[in-house]
């Protein structure tokens, strides 16, 4: 193949000769680059640039050439595509033809560009367009190949490209392709700006991705004589932008270049007399596009009198409350800042500095510049305090976040987080460490290196506070270091973990979480090594479980692999914790049905690994550690988000030790950590708990001290010191985080109570509300910057960006009209007499107007952004809020009354407005004023070819437009609202409008929702085509035209007595001293008169009476009919009956008999039993129930009725069992009860008319069917609309209720009922709701919602099938499987949702197994009884019943005791010491027992005695002994600083003292049951366990080691005596293996790691009992001075285990006592 020199790439065709000659020829080429942005259908909005002109390229030597571009014209397009035409812009192009046309030289050999040199200060957007030229010379040519593989340098980097070669021999031409792929580049050029904390998915697949580009290239070529010249270079480049998961819902970048060769001239290029500067390489080199944003342009001319000019345009506007450009203004404010001059800030600051709105705004605008230069200078306003302590928090805040990260801005942290004004003020101080430590982290994100210079100032605050041992700084260092994330801090965070720094054993256990969570980010860098630490801390069994936890989280947060997860799920197969093996299996379990791509093999490896653990870990209550889980994600969006909580509860507390809520979003490939919020709490039970007792001044405490001696190796917990921590963290960077200790509580408790300061501190706030607030607030927000740039082959960047922005403004004029506050003076000395003493005025007035709003504007935009010129796609999204809230209230504690007024509508008001639209925008710098903006969906859009109609020609014109008109206007008609309503489709596209409006013509007022939209869905239907166009939602509030004006709206509350009173009032002004000389049933007639009661219970009487007459009919019917007849309609209603009425869920209940799954009522006691004939259609049942609940009503007795009704009856009223020889309307509770509550909503008219809506309360409570009646009514005189409800407990386990609405409250009704019975032999609650006429626009909304409830039900992981159940009725039915699951089956129109084995959050204390129908209380009474019984659930019981123990921890096991010994049951172990329960075996029989209990100064001793139960108390020292017996049923109460109950219960005694801990302690012999507080969880000790529902550490002993089984445990809890002095004479001691051992191969002597019961010295053993032990071997040549026999050997190891025996009863025939 002949020598090819290839010269261009793009639009530049060149020549390359070997002669010696032919570089001083002189080629002249034509070159034409386009770029276009927009969607690839035909018919919408483009817009794009285009570049003409002449390429002249000369030879200087060899490897030197020269360009120089001729006649420039640039042309804008913004239109629809191809239809209009470019529009040149000739102001344009004079400003940037300066540049282009001067002489450019370039380095060229060989087909590789080298440097590119241009005119001293030549703008570099001109040398990037010449680049854009010479990427076309670029070539790489293989003589041996025709078709080969590179990784080739270009303007966009070094990325793979594949080359083919063609060549016509005949023509002697040759033609060149080459194509670029650009989502594979080995060094790519590209900008992101704010993207620090989104973090890509390196192993997603290519589809994830939003962004994906090539570029083809073609040259065509002949030979001559001289070599080989390019005629002609054609390049295309596309960037495919795909917001969605979707092939088609793409916009497009496309760029085009052609380089067509003219002439060829025989002259050279001279570059003496022109200094050119070395520009560097063909790569793009960004330029001021980074400081320009790209939704606006500004012409730079003095960018301080430019600030100034809209610092007075936002100020202006924010007064006038206009505020739709305050956003642009405000990111134009931000740009100029940018540019600004620190002279220039420094001016601005002293024009604005007094002055607090712009002052605002102007701060605002510095913090979010983010450049050194503002930081600089806000840095030296925090120094020299010019900024208040509020505004340099809140600076710290935005502007170290907001800030560029380079070496200046750090130097310049750095030196303020040392400075004297950040060291002294504690607050400032956290902030500015934690923002230096995200600041370092944004620094080495984008850097290659990161210095361990910046990293020291973090360094030395953590080995400083270890030095000090301040634990505040410790927190605050590594909470610090974790914000940074460098690898490099791995060090000095493993010096605050024990495990691996001895030092650190000292340290608190928040400490250590802080350390585990400063792993986090530091994981992202080097995951091998941090999953190596905290896989040693998350199996150590030494550390709290909280830490294990922590360290659970940062694994999984890894994505550790299939290995890893093994290892941690076999390590929780020896797991001793639950709390630690819960949240880890719970963990895993969300993990694994999680669908987010770049979680999947995270996904897949949980899923495998829980097939390892045991299914029972899922099914532990809440009272252990749980991580729960919502969210999802959609591919068809490619985004999902994933809200996470962990609860992390703890053995020592009840309540939470850790909760930690996340929120993070995922979008295509990337991830971002939204937000997260933490409550860690310690010792928090105790802070809540107010105790003043003196526990430590009891007898009990200071026994327990002595008799803790004897217990081997125990010891009172440590003290706990309440403190409760949170932080905030936003992107994953903690913001702030606070501690609030005991310490802190007791300091502004003291500020609060002292008498110096108290009442001038709490004097001044009141004369300061007296006086009334006025003020406002504006605060303008940078929500979100994120840029990314990439070049395009015609030299130009291409950037997609969003920007977000948010405006709170918030003006406030209130004013307490008259609020004195008698009795407020300077003699209370206590700080709980200042409450009453407000009180003594009960009236209060307040007045205030607050119009407040919060806009926000979002744009997206993808598009060319230079600083001469913009072109794209611009995106906005607008949300406003309006609060015009201006109101009048007064408060009369006395009256219990409330009064609000506020104006009426007198204007339209705006309350929520949100917007989207989509625009094609041209700007260029010379013509800023004349910016091209087109909406991407114009108004001639073709339309949907569906709405199109065939046109005959014989029609005429009229006849053919009523044949248009579309299918769709009658469903448009059928759904009409009003004439406010419109639905149409029209030539721009799907376009829909609709009005929905709530009028309220008494109150002059209506409420509208306005939809409308526009979008380009009819073209293709994908998710982007729905989105271009036009979208607006606005909710409005209106004024509606009335017969009067309407001057306020009023809303009163009266409660109490008065109630009746008010309502009377306001039809007949009477006086109050009326209202008291007026007999109640006076009051009663006139209140019936003005609800309309009268009217609405005359309706229902004669419904009735109609109801009972057709019954009665229907009954003579049924005797006449033919009793076949009768079967068969009968059988025939069965079929459709077993239908709607069987409560089967799903396969498995369909597999049973029916008859066990049918829901079942229950029957009070003595009721027949319900009886069906074989059709099952129809039952009759004993109406005792019913009888009952009406016998009040009829005012005698009768006997039971029994009653037929229709399995499918769905009326309420048919539900009533009636009478047939009286009719009785329901009964009106305001005939003997006044009303408690009286609502009035009224507007206030200028003819004082009554227009609004009333509302009365009554309620019926404490009779034996509890009722409530509500009733509205509409105020005004002509209308005759109410409401009414109510709702009322038949019996004790059926409650009914209904809502009534319309004329008299006959027009709609919705109707429910709950009943209680079983439903497949489980206890079961069902709700039943009927909707037999209801408006139709509830119709349609139920509708709207109905769709959404099968996906929600599947999300949910219920099952379901479609099922002809009965219409407008809707059934639930919840049914107890055991106390912590249950069954639920759902029966709606036409489909039924059922679940099985439902987890509840809490047990329920009620045993499935038990048939409700013999319950011994009412139903209704067991669901009142639900909470209290709930919280005694969570109460610790223990129980000794026989030889039988059942712990604190649901533990059993059996245990026969020794005599004479007492052992612990239970005790406080708790540094308080407040209580000992101990037991041992009764002297009158084996089988009883005895307890002796220890309270504060209180020593109590039960005991049977003669059948009877003795009980003996002994206060103090010297107090007498008083004994009861239990027939003499007394009671005993002894109060000091708390309360202590003894009383009889049962066949025993009762102690009740739940200050001291117990709530409750029951004895009566052979039972003991002992309850404690939730609060006391973690806090006993003894054989009752701990409470801390630990069960697989159920056996521990008093030194803590775990017992191999319950003799050795209970053993270890008997109390010791001397054995002269005491009636017990065992003792533990230690024991050894008599017979030598072979250890290892070694005779060994073995000695018991714990110590065996043994008889005293002088006792035999006559009674042993086995028990197993560890023991541990030496060899047995070693001296018996060097083994430990007498000491403790439970810190040696465990060498071999045996059973050996233990004594329990002794002979004592040889003891010698001293007489």
């Amino acid at each position: 193949m002949r020598r090819i020199i290839l010269a261009l790439v793009f639009t530049v065709v060149g020549k390359f000769l070997f002669s010696n000659n032919t570089w001083r020829d002189t080629y002249l080429y034509s070159y034409e680059g386009l770029i276009l942005h927009g969607l690839q259908d035909r018919g919408l909005a483009r817009a794009g640039l285009r570049l003409t002109c002449k390429v002249e390229i000369s030879g200087l030597s060899h490897n030197y050439h020269t360009l120089k571009i001729l006649s420039p014209q640039l042309d804008e397009y913004n239109g629809i595509w191809p239809r209009d035409p470019f529009i040149r812009s000739s102001k344009l192009i004079q400003t940037i033809a300066s540049c282009l046309t001067q002489l450019f030289k370039f380095e060229y050999n060989r087909g590789q560009l080298g440097n590119i040199y241009a005119p001293k200060d030549t703008p570099v957007t001109c040398v990037n367009l010449v680049r854009g030229i010479l990427n076309m010379l670029q070539i790489t040519v293989k003589k041996s190949q025709n078709a080969y593989d590179l990784q080739e340098a270009g303007i966009g980097g070094v990325c793979h490209t594949r080359y083919i070669i063609q060549e016509d021999r005949k023509s002697n031409r040759v033609t060149v392709f080459k194509t670029k792929d650009l989502n594979n580049c080995q060094d790519k050029v590209v900008k992101n700006i704010g993207m620090a904390y989104i973090r890509p998915c390196t192993t997603c697949p290519l589809k994830e991705k939003i962004i994906k580009g090539t570029a083809a290239f073609t040259y065509k070529m002949k030979y001559t004589d001289a070599g080989t010249l390019i005629t002609q270079a054609v390049s295309q480049q596309v960037y495919q932008i795909s917001p969605f998961s979707e092939p088609a819902g793409v916009a497009v970048m496309d760029a085009r270049q052609e380089l067509t060769l003219n002439d060829i001239r025989n002259s050279q290029a001279s570059t003496s007399e022109i200094q050119l500067q070395n520009y560097g390489s063909l790569r793009y080199h960004f330029a001021r596009e980074l400081l320009q944003m790209p939704i606006h342009l500004i012409k730079m001319k003095n960018p301080e009198s430019q600030i100034v000019e809209i610092l007075h345009q936002l100020i202006q506007h924010n007064q006038q409350g206009y505020n739709r450009e305050a956003s642009a203004k405000f990111l134009e404010l931000i740009q100029l800042c940018r540019v600004a001059t620190p002279e220039n800030l420094e001016s601005l600051w002293k024009q604005f500095a007094d002055k607090p709105q712009y002052r605002c705004w102007f701060l605002s605008a510095i913090c979010a510049a983010g450049t050194t230069e503002t930081f600089i200078f806000l840095k030296q306003k925090i120094h020299n305090e010019d900024i208040s302590y509020l505004e340099s928090a809140l600076t710290i805040t935005l502007a170290f976040h907001l800030s560029k990260a380079d070496d200046h801005t750090l130097q310049a942290v750095a030196d303020l987080v040392n400075s004297f004004r950040i060291q002294r003020a504690p607050m400032l101080r956290k902030l500015a460490y934690l923002a230096y430590g995200s600041m370092i982290n944004r620094y080495c994100s984008v850097s290659p290196s990161c210095p361990n210079t910046i990293l020291q100032p973090l360094h030395d605050l953590a080995a400083e506070a270890i030095t000090k041992n301040h634990e505040d700084d410790m927190a605050l260092a590594l909470k610090a270091i974790g914000n940074a994330g460098e690898p490099a801090s791995i060090k000095r965070i493993l010096k605050f973990l024990p495990i691996f720094s001895p030092a650190a054993m000292a340290f608190p256990v928040r400490i250590y979480t802080d350390a585990v969570l400063a792993l986090r980010k530091i994981a992202r860098k080097a995951p091998a090594k941090v999953q190596e630490i905290l896989l040693q801390i998350f199996v150590d069994h030494s550390l709290a479980p909280t830490v294990r936890m922590m360290a659970c989280v940062v694994i999984f947060e890894t994505k550790p692999a299939l290995p890893l997860v093994t290892t941690m799920a076999n390590a929780l197969l020896k797991e001793s914790s639950l709390q630690v093996a819960s949240f880890t299996y719970s963990h895993m379990k969300v993990l694994a049905i999680s669908r987010i791509p770049q979680l999947y093999n995270l996904s897949a490896a949980c899923n495998i690994a829980l097939k390892l653990l045991s299914s029972r870990l899922d099914r532990l209550s809440y009272r252990y550690s749980k991580v729960i889980h919502i969210g999802g994600y959609y591919p068809g969006y490619r985004a999902g988000a994933i809200g996470r909580v962990y609860l992390m509860n703890s053995p020592s507390s009840m309540l939470p030790s850790a909760i930690i809520m996340k929120l993070r979003g995922y979008y295509a490939n990337t991830a971002t950590d939204f937000v997260e919020v933490a409550l860690q709490s310690q010792g928090l039970a105790e802070l809540i708990r107010k105790q003043n007792i003196p526990f430590a001044e009891y007898d009990t405490y200071k026994k327990l001290k002595v008799l803790g001696k004897t217990l081997l190796g125990w010891k009172e917990l440590p003290p706990e010191n309440p403190l409760i921590s949170a932080y905030v963290k936003v992107f994953g960077q903690e913001l702030a985080f606070a501690d609030v200790n005991k310490e802190l509580i007791q300091q502004t408790v003291k500020a609060l109570t002292e008498s110096s300061d108290r009442h001038m501190l709490v004097k001044n706030v009141i004369n300061q509300i007296q006086r009334g607030i006025a003020g406002q607030w504006t605060q303008a927000i940078l929500a979100g910057e994120v840029r990314h740039i990439v070049p395009t082959c015609v030299g130009l960047p291409l950037e997609l960006s969003l920007y977000s922005t948010g405006l709170i403004h918030a003006a406030a004029n209130g004013e307490f009209e008259k609020a004195s506050f008698n009795g407020f003076t300077s003699t209370h000395r206590n700080f709980r007499v200042l409450i009453p003493a407000l009180t003594l005025n009960p009236s209060v007035v307040l007045a205030s107007h607050l119009p407040s709003f919060i806009y926000t504007h979002t744009v997206a935009m993808m598009g060319i952004n230079t600083e001469y010129f913009q072109s794209g796609l611009e995106f906005h999204a607008k949300f406003r809020a309006n609060i015009p809230l201006k109101f009048y209230a007064r408060i009369n504690m006395k009256d219990k009354s409330l009064k609000f007024e506020t104006t009426s509508c007198h204007q339209e008001t705006e309350l929520v407005t949100a917007r989207t639209k989509v625009y094609a925008i041209s700007r260029n710098v010379e013509e800023i004023t004349s910016a091209k903006r087109s909406s991407l969906l114009p108004e001639e859009a073709a339309s949907d070819v569906s709405e199109q109609h065939f046109k005959p020609p014989e029609r005429s014109s009229r006849n053919g437009a009523m044949m248009q008109r579309p299918a769709s206007d009658g469903m448009s008609e059928k759904y009409s609202y009003g004439s406010e309503e419109e639905f149409h489709h029209r030539a721009g596209g799907r376009s829909y409008a609709r009005v929905f409006c709530s009028k309220l013509h008494s109150l002059g007022c209506q409420t509208c929702l306005n939809l409308q939209l526009q979008d380009a869905a009819f073209l293709k239907d994908t998710f982007l085509h729905r989105l271009v166009g036009e979208h607006e939602i606005k909710l409005v509030l209106k004024p509606v035209s009335a017969d009067a004006a309407i001057d306020k709206i009023q809303l009163e509350i009266q409660a109490g007595s008065r109630a009746a009173f008010r309502i009377i009032q306001l039809v007949t002004p009477v006086s109050e001293e009326d209202d008291d000389s007026t007999p109640n049933d006076v009051v009663q007639t006139k209140l019936k008169k003005i609800l309309g009661i009268e009217s609405i219970f005359k309706v229902i009487d004669l419904h009735l009476q109609k109801q009972a007459a057709e019954k009665d009919k229907a009954k003579i019917a049924e005797i006449r009919t033919d009793p076949a007849a009768k079967y068969q309609s009968s059988s025939s209603s069965s079929s459709s009956s077993s239908s709607s009425s069987s409560s089967s869920v799903g396969d498995k209940y369909r597999n049973t008999d029916r008859k066990d799954k049918t829901w079942q009522p229950r029957q009070r006691e003595g009721s027949s039993s319900s009886s069906s004939d074989s059709s099952n259609s129809r039952s009759c049942s004993s109406s005792e129930e019913a009888h009952a609940a009406n016998k009040e009503q009829q005012g005698k007795s009768d006997k039971p009725v029994r009653s037929c009704s229709s399995s499918s009856d769905s009326e309420y009223s048919k539900q009533q069992v009636t009478h047939s020889d009286s009719f009785k309307s329901p009964k009106f509770l305001g005939d003997s009860k006044p009303p408690i509550l009286a609502v009035i909503l009224r507007a206030i008219r200028s003819d004082r008319k009554l227009a609004g809506f009333q509302l009365v309360l009554y309620t019926d409570l404490h009779s034996t069917t509890p009722r409530i009646q509500v009733f509205v009514s509409n105020i005004s005189e002509s209308s005759i609309w109410k409401l009414c409800a109510d709702a009322s407990i038949v019996n004790s386990y059926k409650g009914v209720g209904y809502l009534k609405w319309g004329q008299d409250c006959q027009d709609y009704r919705i109707a429910g009922k709950v009943v209680t019975g079983q439903f497949a032999d489980y206890p079961a609650t069902q709700v039943k709701l009927e909707w037999p006429k209801v408006p139709s626009r509830i119709k349609i909304a139920a509708r709207w919602f109905y769709t959404f409830v099968p996906g929600v039900a599947y999300m949910l992981g219920f099952s379901q099938r479609e099922q002809n159940n009965p219409s407008q009725q809707g059934t639930l039915v919840v049914a107890l499987t055991s106390p912590r699951t249950c069954d639920v089956a759902l029966k709606l129109p036409d489909l039924t949702i059922y679940g099985r084995h439902i987890s509840l959050p809490l047990p329920l204390p009620l045993d499935p197994h038990i048939s409700t129908s013999v319950l011994q209380y009412p139903a209704w009474n067991f669901f009142t009884k639900i909470p209290s019984s709930v919280i005694d659930s969570l109460k610790g019981h223990c129980s000794v019943s026989q030889n039988t123990i059942t712990t604190f921890n649901e533990v059993e096991f059996n245990y026969s005791m020794p005599e004479n010994c007492y052992h612990v049951l239970a005790q406080d172990c708790s540094p308080e010491l407040k209580f000992l329960v101990m037991m041992k075996k009764a002297e009158e029989s084996a089988d009883l027992k005895a307890i002796n209990i220890k309270l504060a100064s209180h020593e109590i001793d039960m005991y049977p005695s003669n059948g009877l139960i003795q009980l003996m108390i002994n206060v103090g020292s010297g107090s007498k002994r008083v004994t009861f017996a239990l027939k003499e049923r007394l009671f005993c109460c002894y109060v000091a600083d708390a309360y202590m109950l003894i009383s009889s219960e049962k066949e025993g005694l009762s102690v009740k003292a739940p200050e001291y801990g117990i709530d409750k302690l029951y004895y009566d012999g052979h039972t003991v049951k002992i309850q404690v507080g939730f609060w006391m969880a973690g806090k006993t000790c003894g054989i009752c366990g701990k409470y801390d529902g630990e069960s697989k550490q159920k056996y521990q002993m008093p030194s803590g080691y775990v017992a191999k089984d319950a003799v050795s445990f209970a053993h270890s809890w008997i109390l010791s005596e001397e054995p002269c002095a005491g009636a017990c004479k065992l003792q533990r001691t230690l024991i050894k293996i008599e017979k030598p051992v072979g250890f290892e191969n070694v005779a060994s002597k073995c000695y018991s790691v714990e110590p065996v019961l043994r008889c005293v010295k002088g006792c035999s053993a006559t009674r042993t009992a086995p028990v197993f032990v560890g023991f541990h071997c030496v060899p047995a040549g070693k001296s018996q001075n060097s083994i430990p026999f007498q000491g403790m050997l439970d810190q040696k190891s465990e060498d071999l285990e045996n059973t050996v025996d233990a004594h329990t009863m002794c002979s004592c025939e040889q003891l010698q006592c001293a007489a």
